[in-house]
């Protein structure tokens, strides 16, 4: 048994990766599912829809091969299912990590002065991003929930979760850390479900699932012929930086997609912000926890779609680096692309999109261009944010995945403007790579921690070239257009 099936279950689409015994790509199915928007701000996916995604791109690779070891799974976070235990439907549209319909109720929480509770038991801050308050919503919404819940008919996941619950028949309702660490209902410091939490949220205990390690035996499935184990689960991002081998404190990971997510391992640290940053687990394996510090840059690679869809001035994505490489240097423009609200270090949902230094001059080449920069100055604003919070985020290399990651003009003004190393690997599949590990690690497929983390092999680093002067005026121009665009 070679093989590895990794189920990489994302925001858009659901993927299926089979990875060969040297942890190639093997084959890739894909599929897309439906976006369901009820109302402004508010985000639904159709769980069935979902589940027959999986279930249909799991099944195109697996008749690729017969020698499969192990089943790794990696997830949207934060989007929150609740289902039936006894008929295993769902009760209720999976409620998406963009949704803000709880806005209001977290606003209570803050101004009661819960949050200082959230941030000391969960990391996190008192925000609708996370799960705690769309299970509430559910509850209160959906007839008759409340009341099941409380008998312990109805069972809480994340899609990891559900998806596990699915594969296995129902017989095992699971998640792993990384997952638990995103619902603001799991202390992270005591490695074990809050009962403060649940209790001032009116959830009942007896809806959550049991937390194991990322990697562990989280139960078998039949759905694809013989039994195959389900031996690794990480949140997405957390299975992006056990894909690029961030396993030491103070190596740094950056996935640019949609938006954009960066990780800092301070291993046995966990670090409780002063600067709005996240608290998190970075990933646990045989029973140890590693944390870290994250950053969530809410458009990234969107602002990119946006010149694309909403401007017209690209046709598609690839065309944003020539463009940019033929602005007037002499114009510059600041695209603060605040479209759904700052996220970290700001926080500030009220917030919107702006630009700033528009001249006669400007035109497509200097939209492009501030766009690409956009990301870096964004990022940039982690990294100050982090420096500031741990002693131990020493000036070190960058490590980068995602979509833009490929383009070079992107990263190298990126390794410019943090004036640091940035480092592109050969293999840009690190989130399902991540999960693929863990279960092949788990079935003796694939190396241990530090053999794997050898095997990390570098595509291009980039290094900064701008003259450090001019790097500090263009991020001093940056902080003046954040300062000009925040609501308050």
């Amino acid at each position: 048994m070679t093989h590895i099936l990794a189920i990489d279950q994302g925001t858009t689409s659901s993927r299926a990766i089979l990875f060969d015994d040297t942890m190639a790509v093997a084959h890739v199915a894909q599929q897309e599912f439906t976006q369901i928007y009820p109302q402004s701000g508010w985000v639904e996916h159709d769980v069935e829809e979902i589940w027959a995604s999986v279930v249909a791109v799991c099944k195109e690779v697996v008749a690729k091969a017969d020698d499969i070891a192990a089943i790794g799974i990696t997830n949207q976070r934060e989007t929150t299912i609740v289902w039936d235990r006894e008929t295993g439907k769902p009760i209720h549209n999976a409620i998406v990590w963009q949704d803000r319909r709880t806005a209001k109720f977290c606003e209570e929480l803050r101004a009661e002065g819960f949050e200082e509770t959230i941030t000391h038991k969960t990391g996190l801050l008192a925000d609708p991003y996370f799960s705690a308050t769309k299970v509430r919503y559910i509850l209160q919404t959906v007839e008759g929930a409340q009341e099941k819940a409380e008998a312990g008919k109805l069972a809480f996941g994340t899609v990891d979760s559900f998806l596990i619950w699915r594969l296995t028949g129902g017989k095992r309702h699971v998640t792993d850390a990384t997952n638990a660490a995103r619902t603001m209902l799991y202390d992270i410091r005591e490695g074990r479900w809050s009962s403060t939490m649940c209790d001032r949220l009116g959830i009942p205990m007896s809806m959550l699932p049991e937390v194991l390690d990322c990697a562990a035996d989280f139960g078998t499935t039949d759905l694809f012929g013989p039994q195959l184990p389900i031996l690794g689960v990480a949140g997405d991002q957390q299975a992006a930086t056990i894909g690029q081998a961030c396993f030491e404190p103070g190596m740094l990971k950056s996935t640019y997609g949609t938006g954009c997510f960066a990780l800092l391992n301070t291993g046995e640290d966990l670090v409780q912000s002063q600067n709005r940053l996240l608290g998190t687990i970075a990933y646990q394996l045989d029973g140890k926890t590693t944390y870290a510090l994250e950053g969530s840059i809410f458009i990234a690679g969107a602002v990119v779609q946006w010149l694309r869809d909403g401007l017209g001035i690209i046709a598609k994505a690839a065309d944003t680096h020539p463009l940019a490489e033929k602005a007037d240097p002499s114009v510059e423009l600041y695209l603060v692309p605040a479209f759904t609200g700052l996220g970290a270090p700001y926080w500030d949902a009220d917030a919107r999109g702006a630009i700033f230094g528009l001249t006669r001059n400007a035109g497509p080449e200097e939209f492009a261009k501030a766009a690409l920069e956009s990301v870096g100055f964004q990022t940039r604003d982690l990294l100050e944010a982090m420096h500031a919070d741990w002693s131990g985020a020493a000036e070190g290399t960058l490590r980068v995945d995602g979509g833009m990651s490929a383009s070079d003009w992107a990263m190298q003004f990126l390794s410019d403007i943090i004036g640091a190393p940035v480092d592109r690997p050969k293999v840009l599949e690190t989130t399902a790579l991540g999960a693929a590990w863990l279960a092949g690690m788990r079935a003796g497929v694939y190396p241990a921690q530090q053999d794997f983390a050898a095997t990390w092999a570098l595509d291009q680093q980039f290094t900064p070239k701008m003259d450090a002067a001019d790097k500090d005026r263009r991020y001093a121009g940056w902080t003046d257009a954040i300062a000009r665009t925040k609501s308050a």
